[in-house]
């Protein structure tokens, strides 16, 4: 699979313009779903010197990727038909409807390509997100809104 993955609030959490600390597993996960032969597009708003620190930040960690904001490596700006809008099977992003799973749980939905529901089925968990406490996903925000009424 080609899998588009973001850097900020996905492989490490928010601090833009900074790199936040690392989230758990995101990089292992990441490494070895390329070394099952899946091609990894970083896909990211970060550009010029910030996008540098991004991928220096996953290379320094031993992660390279296929592609960087663009479906192959030599593809240029410049080439009819480019756009930045990537093309993709599966994309991990934070911003998600429902937030981003954990890095087990996407591992376990592309291994055994089954749904985000099915994995939850067969973990018996009711919610099984990566939520940074400086951060809540909206789903979580709606509840403790509806709660607190």
């Amino acid at each position: 699979m080609i899998i588009a993955v973001d850097f900020d609030g996905t492989i490490v959490e928010h601090a833009f313009p900074a790199i936040g600390k690392e989230i758990p597993f995101a990089l292992d996960t990441l490494k070895a779903l390329q070394k099952e032969r899946h091609l990894l597009i970083l896909w990211t708003v970060r550009e010029g010197e910030l996008l540098e620190e991004a991928v220096s930040f996953c290379r320094e960690r031993g992660l390279e990727f296929y592609a960087i904001n663009k479906d192959y490596p030599e593809e240029t700006k410049t080439m009819k038909g480019f756009s930045r809008k990537v093309k993709a099977d599966l994309f991990i992003d934070d911003r998600n409807v429902g937030g981003l799973p954990d890095w087990g749980v996407i591992y376990k939905m592309i291994k055994e390509g089954i749904s985000y529901e099915e994995a939850l089925h067969e973990s018996g968990d009711s919610m099984h997100l990566y939520t940074n406490k400086k951060k809540k996903n909206i789903f979580l925000k709606i509840g403790e809104y509806l709660a607190n009424r």
